[in-house]
């Protein structure tokens, strides 16, 4: 049995189990005989002696690990990749970092190998050219050889598929229309010649690492479109209206920050907090139950239908409300239940012409009081007032006051005086004096 590595640190980088198609751990089985493509068990299935087709179990095989040592005792070959992509990611130096992300070494251990054994080890280079060695010869005797799949769609050009795609070619995972897509015009007149001197080949030079920079700019925007599922913009709308408006404002802010983490990372944090926005719907509707006495999920049940209902009863003296204040114009309430009619039937209402009193002035239907603020102040015939008068109960009480204020300054209050503190219309200051008096509250002066 040979020891073989496998470097991948991530489980799902590896085909599957065989046998129960889960993700494979090390250590796991790699046939020897079975090929070209590798036929891998999990250890489980391997102790049950699974077969497949022309695999059996008493075929020749490969334990696949990468718990052996490889530069020198106590870090293991899994380590070491780690360690490599520590470094990668948290920066030369920055041991505190590395040594919490690989959290098998200390910070100090993760310093000295580092330093001994790849920069102050000057047969290093060699010993990465073994481990490539013996890396190509062990994919080469096992590679997998390229087995065309379904033909891609081709869209058209200005196709409806090419336009809800932005342009991407499937066949060729490019764009019509690059980011950055004139890149290139800076070096079609460029030439490297024997005779350019020193400062104008560093000049060219420094052109060319500008489109690689440019080039590699355009590969990262790429990549973000791809791995998020951009392409199909319409469709990735689509998804996003499944989420409550809250979530949909969330993500709207949040997408940004999408290049930052990676596809799966950005919608576990959009989905966390769709379950968030859930919970907290559902706890405030059990603090709802809990504050009206229910104690019971039958009980909520019934608090729902009776709350529906009331909602119900609530909707429809609302629109009593608004057939009763046509009722004073005879013209204008035959009209609305005419347009009623109309709406019932499934036809649309022809527009109804406006009534016209005899003096030529249009007659406006009374003021709905319904759900003003301060009608609850006012008495009936004061709610009366304010539906003919067609002014708000806030503003009829404000009028109201400062009309009581002055009369009980002065002893006494003229229409003049009236309508000199208020500026309204005459008309409706008129009517307001004229039921104040009627009524009491002031004097005549």
């Amino acid at each position: 049995m040979d020891r073989l590595a496998s470097f991948g640190n991530d489980p799902f980088d590896k085909p599957p189990c065989r046998g129960c198609s889960s993700h494979l751990t090390e250590p796991y089985i790699k046939c020897a005989e079975c090929g070209p493509s590798p036929f891998l068990l999990c250890l489980q299935c391997f102790t049950k002696g699974f077969e497949y087709k022309k695999h059996e179990s008493d075929h020749k095989y490969e334990i696949m690990t990468s718990d052996f040592p490889v530069l020198e005792p106590g870090w293991t070959a899994q380590e070491e990749m780690s360690l490599l992509e520590a470094v990668m990611d948290c920066g030369f130096g920055n041991w505190q970092d590395v040594a919490y992300q690989m959290r098998t070494k200390t910070k100090e251990e993760c310093e000295s190998h580092y330093m001994k054994n790849f920069i102050h080890n000057p047969l290093f280079s060699s010993t990465l050219l073994s481990l490539r060695k013996t890396k190509d010869s062990r994919f080469a005797e096992g590679a997998i050889p390229f087995k065309p799949t379904d033909d891609p769609p081709r869209p058209t050009f200005d196709s409806v598929l090419s336009r809800d795609m932005a342009g991407y070619m499937p066949a060729r995972a490019d764009f019509m229309e690059e980011f950055d897509n004139y890149a290139e015009w800076d070096l079609k007149d460029i030439d490297f010649v024997d005779d350019d001197s020193d400062i104008l080949r560093a000049l060219k030079l420094s052109v060319v690492d500008i489109y690689h920079s440019r080039l590699r700019e355009r590969q990262r925007r790429k990549k973000v479109i791809r791995d998020h599922g951009l392409i199909n913009l319409r469709k990735f709308q689509m998804l996003e209206r499944c989420y409550p408006k809250e979530v949909q404002e969330l993500n709207d802010v949040m997408r940004r920050f999408a290049r930052v983490v990676g596809p799966v990372e950005h919608d576990k944090f959009i989905e966390s907090h769709a379950l968030e926005f859930e919970l907290r719907r559902e706890i405030r509707r059990l603090q709802e139950y809990r504050k009206a006495g229910i104690k019971s999920f039958c009980s909520a049940k019934v608090y729902e239908r009776s709350k529906r209902m009331r909602e119900e009863e609530r909707r429809k003296r609302t629109m009593l409300c608004d057939v009763l204040q046509y009722i004073q114009d005879g013209r204008a309430c035959q009209q609305w239940l005419s347009k009623q009619a109309a709406i019932d039937a499934g036809i649309t209402p022809a527009v109804t012409t406006i009534t016209v009193s005899a003096t030529g002035r249009r007659s406006a239907p009374p003021l709905n009081l319904t759900g003003l603020p301060g009608t609850e102040k006012l008495n009936e015939r004061e709610k009366e007032l304010c539906q003919v008068v067609r002014l708000v109960p806030g503003a009829y009480l404000e009028y109201k006051q400062a009309l009581l204020n002055e009369c009980r300054r002065q002893g006494g209050l003229r229409l003049a005086q009236a309508r000199a503190l208020i500026k309204i219309d005459v008309n409706k200051t008129r009517k307001i004096y004229d039921f104040l008096i009627k009524e009491g509250y002031i004097t005549k002066a």
